[in-house]
């Protein structure tokens, strides 16, 4: 802006001082130009009277190399001139100033050279005998006045131009300076500012209160949407309308293994999974579009939008949810329910077929109480694996149970006393022992997983060996632990005896009369008591189960 005041105080400077120049000079030809003609004029008085005196003896005698004075007869022929011979000279009778002076008296003209640079002022006197006395006299004209003049003009013009210069440079930095000196952050505040300035401050701080509000309220949108994003369980990536990374959430630089660095890069960079490329391509072309992946043990669903603003596509909104556990209990579901399809049919068939025997007569009268006990047995397994499955499918309900208080010791020596005469078949001896450990809690599920874990104890157990149940608290938890003699269960299998339906050895859980889900009812009891398990076991020497549950 400094600059733009310079040059404009710099023109404008110039051009006064040019028009000023070009004034002066005019008036001062044209005060000069009077002054030389009324000279002539008077030159032209005197040499009229001494001509009528003398005649051509007086213009004999004159000898100027300025003015010249010619004599003219009323004809037009030359008489007499100064510094011509007056019969090598044409006839004056078409002269203008000659003309003027037959007719009115006197006469006056002004001749130009070729080059326009010399003038020649003309005045002319009609004489008392009708004759006609010219006096004419060589003037520079303006051209030739600024050109002999140039070099005193162009010393002026160049000090006035430096001078202005100076000048222009002064003013301009105090115009600009109480402008460079404005305090935007607080427009109202400044006092020293030009008065024309006024309604612009007071707009300029209007529309910073506005952007202020506007800036406060976008921060905290900003915010908003970081402290949701950061504490957000699903992963979450802003693509702009070329695939490139915008934002991205804690959860999602863990699922693909990102930092913060990768903002500003093409997301396929990040994920180069075909896809995620194929889910990201449809959901820009069609709006929505959606992917599963597998990140080691996980696995995660994609949910990939198209962002629009107006009808432009802006880019695209890619939310990952985290669906393992649907997945293993969606496995689990299809497992369960063709488990449960095998458990059921195999106890039916042998009743089916022991009936159909029985009822076609194909069985004898001395073998007929061995199919009858047959389809007791097989009965009692049928409704033993109901009553299991219906447990588990209230367990998996997650429905909340009336709690009381339970005394694990008590508990123990129920399931116990309910398992001895199976115990005693086998000569097993069932110990219960420990202190009385009281807590809040479901005691049918308690009762539940203490009697399998002693149930299993005794059916896998070896002839003559022992069950010895224990009770006590352990680090701010109640803990009952199972101990047996029996066969063992081998490390492989350690971590899936919890599962529905899993046998370790199934040609012996059946002849046992287990169902396979003993051990799984025990897991859900417990975890909906937010307790934990622990097994120890060998192969040949026994095996021990813990139970933990918070007092």
């Amino acid at each position: 802006m400094t600059k733009k005041i310079f040059r404009s105080i710099m023109l404008v400077a110039m051009a006064a001082l040019l028009a000023g120049l070009a004034v002066v000079t005019a008036f001062l030809y044209e005060y000069f130009g009077g002054v030389e003609k009324q000279r002539l004029r008077d030159e032209l008085d005197l040499a009229a009277v001494s001509v009528e005196a003398n005649g051509a003896a007086y213009l004999a005698r004159v000898s100027s190399d300025r003015c010249r004075l010619t004599w003219i007869a009323a004809d037009g022929f030359v008489l007499a001139d100064t510094q011509t011979d007056a019969e090598t000279l044409e006839n004056h009778a078409g002269r203008e100033e000659v003309r003027q002076a037959l007719e009115t008296g006197t006469g006056e003209s002004r001749r130009y050279s070729s080059t326009l640079m010399e003038k020649t002022i003309y005045c002319a006197r009609r004489l008392s005998d009708g004759t006609v006395l010219r006096v004419s006299v060589a003037s520079a004209t303006v051209g030739l006045l600024l050109a002999g003049m140039a070099r005193p003009i162009l010393l002026v013009l160049a000090g006035a131009l430096i001078l202005a210069g100076v000048l222009a440079g002064r003013l301009a930095k105090r115009v600009v300076e109480p402008l460079n000196e404005l305090d935007l952050e607080h427009p109202l505040e400044n006092d020293d500012a030009y008065q024309e300035l006024t309604p612009l401050l007071d707009r300029l701080n209007r529309q910073r209160n506005q952007i202020s509000a506007q800036m406060r309220e976008l921060k905290r949108r900003t915010d908003e949407f970081a402290q949701i994003t950061q504490n957000l369980q699903e992963g979450l990536v802003l693509l702009d309308h070329s695939g490139h990374v915008l934002s991205i959430n804690p959860a999602a630089r863990r699922l693909f293994a990102a930092d913060e660095s990768c903002v500003g890069q093409d997301f396929l960079t990040v994920e180069r999974s075909h896809e995620v490329s194929a889910a990201l391509a449809a959901a820009m072309a069609g709006g929505r579009a959606d992917a599963r992946i597998r990140c080691g043990d996980r696995v995660y669903r994609l949910d990939v939008s198209r962002i629009e603003s107006g009808d432009i596509p802006a880019g695209a909104a890619i939310l990952a949810f985290d669906v393992t556990e649907q997945e293993d209990a969606e496995k689990l579901r299809r497992e369960f329910t063709a488990n449960v399809s095998h458990e059921l049919k195999t106890p039916l068939q042998g009743i089916i077929g022991s009936a159909e025997l029985i009822e076609n007569g194909m069985v004898k009268a001395e073998d007929m109480p061995r199919f009858i006990g047959h389809i007791r047995t097989e009965a009692q397994r049928l409704v033993a694996l109901i009553g299991d499955i219906i447990r588990l499918s209230q367990l998996d309900e997650g429905g909340e149970m009336p709690r009381e208080q339970v005394d694990l010791l008590e508990v123990s020596r129920e399931a116990a006393e309910e398992l001895r005469a199976a115990a005693s078949k086998k000569n097993i001896g069932i110990s219960v022992d420990g202190e009385h450990v009281s807590l809040r809690g479901v005691r049918r599920l308690i009762f539940e997983a203490v009697y399998n874990l002693c149930d299993n104890a005794v059916k896998y157990n070896v002839e003559g060996g022992s069950v010895s149940i224990r009770t006590g608290t352990d680090g701010g938890f109640a803990c009952v632990a199972v101990r047996d003699t029996g066969i063992g269960i081998a490390p492989e299998h350690q971590g899936r005896v919890f599962e529905r339906f899993y046998r370790v050895d199934k040609s012996h859980s059946k002849a046992s009369g287990g169902t396979g889900l003993g051990l799984s009812i025990v897991k859900h009891a417990v975890q909906y008591h937010h307790g934990r398990i622990e097994l120890d076991s060998a192969p040949g020497r026994g095996t021990e189960i813990r139970i933990y549950f918070p007092l």
